[in-house]
């Protein structure tokens, strides 16, 4: 019977008094019952002292806990859960929300934590990643080294677990560095070798050039989240090269004239260049994207259209098969399209001996206008303004194509002493078949 009261005591004891070593926030209730527990919670003061390891970084102001009555069914829960039959010695610490939150303590102190930390890590040695590169060819891998920053994110994540402690202890957490042997590292290895291994087939008007990785790429560096920067020097190299080989812009034209003779004309207006920096960053991002093969695109000219007339033209020395031929010796035009001669005339052109010759080379019909009030200057008439019935402009001066109405001396030497202000000067009676003839961007060729 002794026994079954001892027991039965000892049963009451524990059902109503937390066990000997029970903290909740960190605060000693052991021995307690439930509501003296609350009691102590709710009259403790909070130092709100910060510790990293042993080294205090914040001093805080003492705060209440925050903790009211209205915790205490939550409290009889932890008493209920910490229950054994026997007295135990177990260490245990529970975590409990006080019913009135302290903005201080979750936000402007946790604030004014992470501030300290930020600030103590810029006098401290940050850890230095293993560094993937590739560098002349060779894909190279720099260990990595260790620092003493703390890893502020960590801290805070131990920080929120005690919140609710009068001292908070922080575990020490550092930076750490991306190791050599690390996954990021073999990922980042592993996608340089494949850049490496990648091949772009590059198709400049009808010929097409290899860009093989290997061959390209010398030198790139790569980051955490896989993303490439390449070295473009041998890439823009190639292009370059490419473009002095096959771009036509201000370069010599063969072409064979009327007479069957052939000549070297200097290129002016028309002619085609490449871009030899943005399509580098093309090429790049092909090989980066795994792409097979890309069409030349940034390419340019000058004149009234900057893309580079003529790209698209490659027979007859990149000159065509349509075109408009000028001979300044024979004062005579023949037009061609598609290789047949459509119409040839006696014209006048620009006047020699005040040095207003219409420019030779290879210019291009830059647009057409019937009618169109040409205006401008020449020698003896510094402002004049006419009204024409055709216009075909061919360089951006003012010199082209277009019926001269008021024209008495069409002789073959006018041009000498009485020729045109630059232009091409074409009998009215035949300028409407002339004008019927060009093309808009089709090569003129002056000689």
């Amino acid at each position: 019977m002794v026994i079954i009261v001892a027991l039965g005591g000892i049963y009451y004891y524990q059902s109503t008094h937390f066990n000997a070593n029970i903290t909740i926030n960190n605060t000693k209730v052991g021995g307690l019952t439930a509501e003296k527990a609350i009691k102590k919670l709710k009259t403790t003061v909070m130092k709100n002292d910060v510790y990293v390891g042993n080294k205090l970084i914040f001093n805080g102001k003492n705060t209440k806990t925050g903790f009211t009555d209205k915790n205490l069914p939550e409290l009889k829960k932890i008493l209920k859960m910490q229950r054994t039959f026997f007295p135990s010695s177990r260490v245990k610490n529970y975590s409990l929300l006080p019913a009135n939150l302290d903005q201080y303590r979750n936000q402007t102190m946790k604030k004014t934590v992470e501030e300290k930390l930020v600030s103590m890590n810029k006098s401290l040695k940050a850890p230095k990643d293993a560094q993937v590169q590739l560098k002349q060819g060779k894909i190279i891998v720099s260990k990595s080294e260790a620092g003493n920053q703390y890893d502020v994110a960590t801290l805070l994540k131990d920080y929120s677990k005690h919140e609710y402690s009068s001292v908070i202890h922080l575990k020490v957490a550092y930076l750490q560095p991306i190791k050599a042997d690390s996954a990021i590292v073999k990922e980042q290895k592993k996608k340089l070798q494949e850049l490496m291994q990648r091949n772009v087939d590059y198709k400049v008007q009808n010929k097409i050039y290899s860009f093989n990785g290997q061959d390209v790429i010398k030198n790139a560096t790569i980051s955490k989240d896989l993303k490439v920067t390449i070295d473009p020097s041998d890439i823009q190299n190639k292009i370059a090269e490419i473009n002095r080989t096959q771009s036509t812009l201000h370069k010599n034209y063969t072409f064979k004239t009327h007479s069957g003779k052939v000549i070297s004309v200097k290129g002016e207006s028309y002619g085609w260049s490449i871009n030899v920096v943005e399509e580098s960053k093309r090429i790049q991002a092909a090989l980066e994207k795994g792409k097979k093969s890309i069409l030349a695109y940034n390419v340019y000219g000058i004149g009234w259209n900057t893309y580079g007339v003529g790209y698209h033209t490659t027979a007859n020395n990149g000159i065509g098969n349509t075109y408009a031929e000028v001979s300044i010796k024979d004062q005579r035009i023949w037009i061609y399209k598609d290789g047949k001669l459509k119409v040839t005339t006696h014209v006048v052109t620009g006047r020699h001996d005040t040095n207003e010759d219409t420019p030779k080379g290879v210019w291009y019909i830059m647009y057409k206008k019937s009618p169109s009030i040409l205006r401008g200057s020449e020698v003896g008439n510094p402002n004049y303004s006419i009204k024409v019935n055709y216009w075909a402009p061919f360089t951006n001066s003012g010199c082209g194509f277009h019926d001269a109405y008021w024209r008495t001396n069409w002789a073959s030497d006018a041009y000498l002493h009485y020729g045109s202000g630059g232009c091409v000067n074409t009998p009215p009676s035949v300028m409407k078949t002339v004008y019927d003839n060009l093309e808009q961007n089709e090569p003129v060729i002056i000689y």
